[in-house]
């Protein structure tokens, strides 16, 4: 049982960020009042709203990577799991979030 718990925490954690995404651009689409639905990654509104659902996806998507996310989960498992050693995180990278906003085919 604790391998198959292994084994599929890495992807339930990022269908878990996919679900924060479309929450996020959700919200913000509603705010701008635009309807919105989606399944999984298919995110859908009326086509005279596309160009803006667009711009809010990218913008989300920015602000939910630019966050710490893998600091504030190991910090999370040492503080409920003191007793465990965690392997240290990977370097992050160069890339910059940023481009994602003028990204053409990012989220298509």
């Amino acid at each position: 049982m604790v391998k198959r718990q292994r084994t599929a925490f890495p992807p339930n954690f990022v269908h878990s960020l996919d679900g924060s995404h479309m929450m996020m651009t959700a919200v913000a689409c509603k705010k701008q009042g635009l309807y919105f639905a989606g399944v999984h990654d298919s995110y859908w509104t009326h086509a005279c709203d596309v160009d803006t659902m667009n711009k809010i996806l990218r913008e989300k998507f920015v602000e939910l990577y630019d966050a710490p996310i893998l600091e504030n989960l190991l910090e999370s498992f040492e503080t409920s799991f003191p007793k465990l050693k965690f392997p240290p995180l990977p370097e992050r990278g160069n890339f910059d979030m940023k481009d994602v906003l003028q990204s053409t085919y990012f989220f298509n």
